[in-house]
């Protein structure tokens, strides 16, 4: 299984957000958002600030989805 953040980029349409709005939001680091824009895991604590900077859950931004590649 991976994540996917497919949720996340759905909400910030929603929110009339930028990526780079949620970026100066969260507070996460460069690196954590470009893990989230490939698809990549991020710690829980990065998610916890997605969610607060959004008022959120965490479902409503990351689902695990089957890995294409698992066999």
């Amino acid at each position: 299984m991976k994540a996917s953040y497919k949720k996340l980029w759905k909400l910030l349409v929603d929110k009339d957000m930028s990526k780079a709005d949620l970026h100066k939001a969260s507070g996460l680091s460069s690196s954590t958002m470009t893990k989230l824009r490939k698809g990549e895991d991020v710690s829980m604590e990065a998610l916890r600030k997605i969610c607060t900077a959004l008022d959120c859950n965490i479902g409503d931004i990351v689902e695990f989805v089957p890995d294409t590649t698992e066999s």
